[in-house]
């Protein structure tokens, strides 16, 4: 039976860069779950890649339908945004070891959704004022910048993923992202294990 790997981490914690280095090992043979949001798409996004860009009708249906695995809203300063995850055939455990970005929240939900022997918590840690300054950097690159939603993400990140919240969703499996190649061979190494 295949797994289901769940990296985590702080908004600019280095997840993003670190789950496209796993996709990227052909040894680990990872496929990737596209999860789902409502908000709108970044410069340099594109649909089903990150995610499947949808609108609240949409959710309301595949609740409807039963096929909603997981989904968190955040209250942002420009409206409700969700994020959420569905069983619509992306995962076949039979076949593959699979590889998803989530938070606390999401993976205890999809820890119940697959079981407990299937989905492996990866949590990735870093300074927060390294955090802030990459956050910013990337906020500056976009053609309309969101400062007041990064700022809202940086502080809501300290509650999300507070240590009470990461020891009540035993995720003890931790990597400090101070050296993205050294990061990205320890987590190597865990998943082969693994």
């Amino acid at each position: 039976m295949g797994r289901i790997f769940c990296l985590m981490g702080k908004s600019a914690s280095g997840k993003d860069t670190i789950y496209k280095g796993l996709l990227k090992i052909e040894r680990l043979k990872l496929k990737k779950i596209v999860p789902y949001t409502t908000r709108p798409i970044r410069a340099n996004e594109k649909d089903g890649v990150q995610y499947n860009f949808t609108d609240e009708q949409t959710l309301q249906r595949l609740q409807q339908e039963n096929k909603v695995i997981e989904c968190r809203s955040y209250d942002t300063v420009h409206g409700v945004w969700y994020y959420f995850t569905v069983d619509d055939n992306q995962v076949a455990l039979d076949k593959y070891d699979y590889l998803i970005i989530g938070t606390p929240e999401s993976y205890v939900s999809t820890r119940e959704y697959y079981g407990k022997e299937v989905v492996v918590p990866i949590y990735i840690e870093l300074d927060d004022g390294v955090r802030l300054e990459r956050a910013l950097n990337r906020e500056r690159k976009q053609s309309n910048p969101k400062y007041e939603e990064m700022c809202r993400r940086f502080l809501a990140d300290a509650k999300d993923f507070s240590e009470e919240n990461l020891s009540n969703a035993e995720i003890s499996n931790r990597f400090y992202n101070d050296d993205l190649d050294s990061c990205i061979g320890k987590i190597v190494q865990f998943i082969e294990k693994a």
